[in-house]
């Protein structure tokens, strides 16, 4: 018996080394730069046409003209940006909107190179801390989606992250397995893509608002995160809206979508929120979260279409799935909106916004002709659609 209890002691010491272990094994061979820089590889064009592909096809069912809208879109690594679906030859750089403010240089044709045929643009990044970052950009008269490369996303989270670590720890905390859990699949990077897509189409359709919840932003640096009673009060509300937003009845749905809406206004209230403020929630509830709902809506419904198939071209990138995991990371993602308090940082809004957009979808269908008008926010719209004796 002594020999035994032996063994599992020292199994017990052990096993943590042996953990330890593999985790700094997965660390080794990290990589550190793009394996093609001066040029998009197959695969990553492969995914920009999947983008293109999967918004033609159900673009508009998750939002009417947004699928059919031409879009071109900008992907930048650590060397350069590079401009593609673009009609006809680009005007110099881009722009920063809502600020006017000009980035960039002449675009050139890539050499010995083309994206479906055509010709695409690039230019050298002189500063990484002047791309067109992941958002919307115009260049000339045109919107434009951007967003960093999948290669070159991978590569910056690994610094990133472990620039973030002790230095003790940085051999041995995962992040190749953290990489995989948080964005691994391409289906999410696709995603993204498609979420800076909805930005460019709220800059084409809504201008002015697109450009109100710009100037907004800044005002998270003036919004009470470390307030521990408006937390408590935040997590009440975002209780009730993932409970009305995962409810199995309607009756049931749009019975806690109402009680999230008097928590809200309590929550206003109570901490004298300053009108600024609360039109910071709102704002960024609409120009994020409803590019949240776009991107979840579009990803899910790749997955449940029988109809939907990916482009072949895709099918040789190892880190896509066919739409198959997405029914799962919807639900995580819903899981999120309940999980959003006690961090600081505007997050909080795009699941806010965007189970608020899923719930309208529930008791307001044709609510989306109505949110591009000035004034009208997603939680009014659902307050409407909601009322006792309301008929969706």
């Amino acid at each position: 018996m002594k020999h035994v209890w032996r063994w599992i002691l020292g199994g017990l010491i052990l096993l943590p080394l042996l953990v330890v272990a593999a985790a700094a094994a997965s660390n080794l061979g990290l990589p550190d730069h793009s394996q093609v820089v001066e040029r998009l590889s197959e695969v990553e064009k492969a995914r920009l046409v999947e983008l293109s592909h999967l918004r033609g096809a159900l673009g508009d069912a998750v939002w009417p003209g947004w699928g059919e809208a031409e879009i071109p879109v900008i992907v930048h690594n650590e060397a350069y940006a590079f401009l593609v679906g673009y009609p006809g030859t680009p005007p110099d750089g881009w722009t920063m909107v809502p600020r006017n403010e000009r980035r960039g240089g002449p675009w050139q044709v890539v050499p010995d190179d083309t994206f479906q045929g055509q010709p695409y643009y690039r230019q050298p990044l002189a500063d990484l801390e002047k791309t067109p970052e992941n958002f919307a950009v115009m260049v000339g008269d045109r919107w434009v989606a951007t967003m960093q490369t999948y290669e070159y996303s991978k590569v910056a989270f690994y610094a990133g992250f472990r620039e973030e670590l002790p230095s003790l720890l940085q051999p041995i905390v995962p992040v190749r397995l953290l990489w995989m859990l948080l964005m691994g699949d391409t289906e999410t990077y696709i995603g993204g893509l498609a979420h800076e897509a909805f930005h460019a189409y709220q800059g084409m359709v809504a201008p002015g608002r697109l450009a109100a919840a710009e100037f907004a932003a800044p005002l998270e640096g003036q919004y009470p995160w470390e307030n521990e009673a408006t937390e408590q009060a935040w997590q009440s509300e975002l209780d009730a809206l993932y409970v009305a937003v995962t409810a199995a009845s309607d009756d049931e749905a749009a019975q806690y979508a109402r009680q999230f809406l008097a928590l809200r206004a309590e929550r206003r209230a109570s901490s004298a929120l300053p009108a600024n403020l609360a039109d910071y929630e709102r704002q960024r509830e609409w120009l994020e979260g409803l590019a949240k709902y776009a991107e979840l809506v579009l990803q899910r419904e790749a997955g449940r279409s029988a109809d939907y198939a990916a482009l072949p071209a895709i099918a040789g990138d190892p880190d896509f799935h066919a739409y198959r995991t997405r029914e799962r990371f919807w639900s995580r993602q819903l899981g999120e909106v309940r999980r959003m308090t006690n961090r600081s940082g505007e997050v909080r809004f795009y699941y806010s916004g965007m189970a608020q957009a899923v719930l309208l979808d529930r008791f307001a269908p044709g609510w989306k002709e109505h949110a591009w008008s000035e004034g009208v926010w997603l939680e009014d719209l659902l307050a409407e659609a909601v009322q006792p004796g309301s008929a969706g």
